[in-house]
């Protein structure tokens, strides 16, 4: 690392150039190839992706995604101008690209698609193709000719997964929300406006080089549009934090008389050795999502990992090369002023906290494990699944058609299940309708319709109503139901192969597959950052109690996530939607980038403790010596990936909403309680049993240096003074 940092720092002016280089070719080369995004996945083995399939074999036209037109007039829809004025939209609709069918209420096929009031009318619209495939501007202009029909006493929403998609916005304005919380706590840290700048300006470099390749790497493989928001997310997050890490100890080192550069280079073989460390435990982390075998969950691994690589990159080359130009002006004036007084040896408040946390260790562990179990009590009622249109805010057309459409046909009429019945000939219409009837009889179904299908079609479908919403849980236990108790005796019955599926189906599907597969993620994670730290520090404790934080963090977090989102205190009121299921995604997803970030933390504040270690072998010394060292960056670090999740937060996508409150939490419950109090008085409690290792299994192990090479007995390692 030391070779790296000296070649960068004494040719700056080519690396910065070489930056500006690679940001210039891989922008335009990303500008002229375009983005190939899909959020399109796969469930291989499911019954909904069963059914999926037989539809786009047989019936390409029925396979695709599904919308909604629905209107309401203040009289009855009709009414002959009402008509007059709906058909002609419909006829336009029906010839805009993309659209492969639409059912009008006013024809023989839709009759009972108006309400019995009469107030209230929808008609379906079938895609070509599913939702995720859809092109972006058909949509567009899919929703503004039917919006044209507004007016004159007649209320036109629409509804359905496109029209959702449609309409998400790109928040463009999150990531300079975020970048300005962190400019104003950077600055608050240093006190200098050129300190400030150099995490932001590395940090942003990385990420705009990783989110440009993410955009070349869709057209290789799947990566939906949810990936690059997460990269963004996370490596902006991760960036700030790493360059935070490497400038702070490069003050540190000026402060205490060190040559600049010789100071950049300390910096980079120590701060440096361990930003790589921390950098690559989130990349291993993320790429545990490749177990679970999604696509796509492997296309938000590959976007979230190349903006953490390139942020890496950058804290690592780029960072030493501006800080050879900015020179002693990363110190404010006044520690410039300072460096020719007599140095202060006033214990900081950092290492007055050391000196609380060893003394009242039991006390607040106690009290420490006592707030992460509260806040983890909500977890215990943890429902995977995938909200629907009912959780958008309420403004949205989206959520004004799914509304409507509930007042006037029920609410699981937003969510209809398709049952794809498979026959050796031509499809039974008296089997399907033996089939249908049976259904209608079970309950939780409010309605049974077998749809037309072409005379010699092997494929049937019958489409059941729920009397639930399609994000109710009474919804996946009536789907449940229909697979293991009422299909089966009708499938003796007659000749058919019935399959359960629908968008519902898929979803509920989705969460199952994921939900069995949880334990096995969760463990391939643990046990990697366990190894990967028994290698950094020799130890067995000191990664058993790693883990062990990880998790309770992580339980902390998902409870928050339950109280805000699944229970609605905060959601609804906050722009996200009414209380609903959390994202069936989300905890794989939060784990990998939890468990990486937590190592973060971890690697930077025992990396300090065990350099100690090594040099006194007094355990209280190490771990006050690293708490006190590292204590005021960490929870710098946090408050600036707090700030940019919370930003992120307010996008105006549910999804991500989701994601930046439980990273969030997840960071300040790590930060301020994990890291500040509970590793450090659990540490003080067990000892030296902290840096035990087996001698059998230390001469085994390969050697993997965090803290870079050993400092010499004349280098200062006392704490670095606080700013006041």
């Amino acid at each position: 690392m030391s070779a790296l940092a000296r070649w960068c720092y004494r040719h700056r002016l080519v690396v910065v150039l070489l930056w500006v280089a690679v940001l210039a070719g891989v922008g335009i080369a990303s500008t002229a190839a375009g983005t190939k995004a899909s959020d399109s996945f796969s469930l291989p083995g499911t019954e909904s992706s069963k059914a999926l399939e037989l539809l786009r074999e047989t019936m390409p036209a029925q396979s695709g995604a599904t919308a909604t037109v629905v209107w309401e007039s203040d009289g009855d829809v009709r009414d002959a101008a009402v008509e007059d004025r709906m058909t002609d939209t419909l006829d336009k609709l029906a010839e805009l690209p993309d659209v492969a069918a639409i059912t009008s209420p006013y024809s023989e096929q839709g009759a009972r698609q108006i309400s019995e009031d009469g107030h209230v009318a929808y008609a379906s619209v079938n895609f070509t193709e599913q939702a995720m495939d859809l092109d972006k501007g058909n949509l567009e202009k899919f929703i503004a000719t039917a919006e044209e029909a507004r007016g004159d006493g007649l209320k036109l929403e629409l509804g359905g997964d496109p029209i959702s998609q449609a309409a998400e916005s790109e928040a463009p304005t999150a990531e300079l929300v975020g970048i300005a919380a962190a400019a104003i706590v950077l600055f608050v840290a240093f006190g200098s406006l050129f300190a400030m700048l150099l995490p932001i300006a590395t940090a942003v470099a990385g990420v705009g080089v990783g989110l440009m390749t993410v955009t070349l790497l869709t057209h290789v493989m799947d990566i939906g549009d949810v990936g690059p928001i997460l990269g963004a997310l996370i490596g902006l997050g991760v960036g700030i934090d790493y360059a935070l890490f490497i400038v702070t100890r490069h003050r540190s080192n000026l402060k205490s008389g060190m040559d600049m550069e010789a100071s950049v280079i300390k910096a980079i073989d120590t701060s440096g050795r361990a930003v790589l460390f921390a950098g690559g435990t989130v990349v291993v982390a993320l790429f545990g999502l490749f177990v679970l075998g999604v696509s796509f969950l492997n296309g938000m691994a590959v976007a979230s990992a190349t903006a953490v690589v390139f942020t890496v990159l950058a804290a690592v080359t780029l960072l030493p090369a501006l800080l050879g130009f900015i020179g002693m002006r990363v110190l404010s004036r006044r520690e410039r002023r300072a460096q020719t007084a007599a140095p202060e040896n006033k214990p900081g408040v950092w290492a007055r906290w050391a000196v609380i946390a060893e003394r009242r260790r039991v006390v607040l562990s106690v009290l420490s494990l006592a707030v992460i179990a509260v806040l983890s009590l909500p977890v215990l009622s943890l429902r995977l699944g995938s909200s629907d249109a009912g959780n958008h805010p309420a403004d949205t057309t989206a959520r004004k058609a799914y509304d409507m459409l509930a007042d006037g046909f029920g609410p699981g009429f937003n969510g209809p299940l398709q049952l794809v019945a498979e026959t050796p000939g031509a499809a039974d219409q008296q089997a399907l309708q033996s089939l249908a009837t049976q259904l209608s009889d079970t309950e939780g179904v409010a309605a049974v319709t077998v749809l037309p299908a072409e005379p010699d079609a092997k494929v049937g479908i019958v489409q059941v109503v729920p009397t639930t919403s399609p994000q109710s849980e009474q919804t996946a236990e009536l789907i449940q139901h229909l697979r293991d108790d009422v299909i089966p005796p009708a499938e003796k019955d007659t000749t058919l192969q019935v399959y359960v599926g629908g968008q519902t189906a898929i979803f509920d599907d989705f969460a199952d597959v994921l939900t069995g597969k949880l334990p096995l993620f969760l463990t391939v994670i643990v046990a990697l950052g366990c190894v990967l730290l028994l290698l950094a520090f020799r130890s067995l404790m000191v990664p058993l109690v790693a883990a062990v934080m990880n998790i309770l963090a992580t339980a902390a977090s998902f409870g928050v996530i339950v109280a805000f989102f699944q229970y609605g205190w905060g959601s609804e009121r906050l722009g996200w939607g009414a209380a609903g299921p959390v994202e069936a995604f989300l905890p794989v997803i939060m784990l990998s980038v939890l468990f990486g970030l937590s190592m973060d933390y971890q690697v930077f504040l025992v990396s300090r403790m065990h350099e100690e270690w090594i040099h006194t072998r007094d355990n209280r010394r190490a771990v006050a010596v690293g708490q006190a060292e590292t204590g005021r960056v960490i929870t710098a670090a946090a408050t600036i990936m707090f700030c940019v999740f919370i930003a992120f937060s307010f996008g105006g996508e549910r999804i991500v909403a989701e994601f930046g409150i439980g990273l969030a939490a997840a960071v300040a419950i790590d930060a301020f309680v994990l890291r500040t109090v509970l590793v450090p008085a659990t540490m003080y409690l067990l000892g030296k049993a902290n840096w035990w290792i087996p001698a059998w299994l230390d001469k085994r192990l390969p050697h993997l240096s965090v803290e870079g090479p050993a400092e010499t007995p004349e280098e200062s390692r006392q704490p670095e003074p606080i700013a006041s």
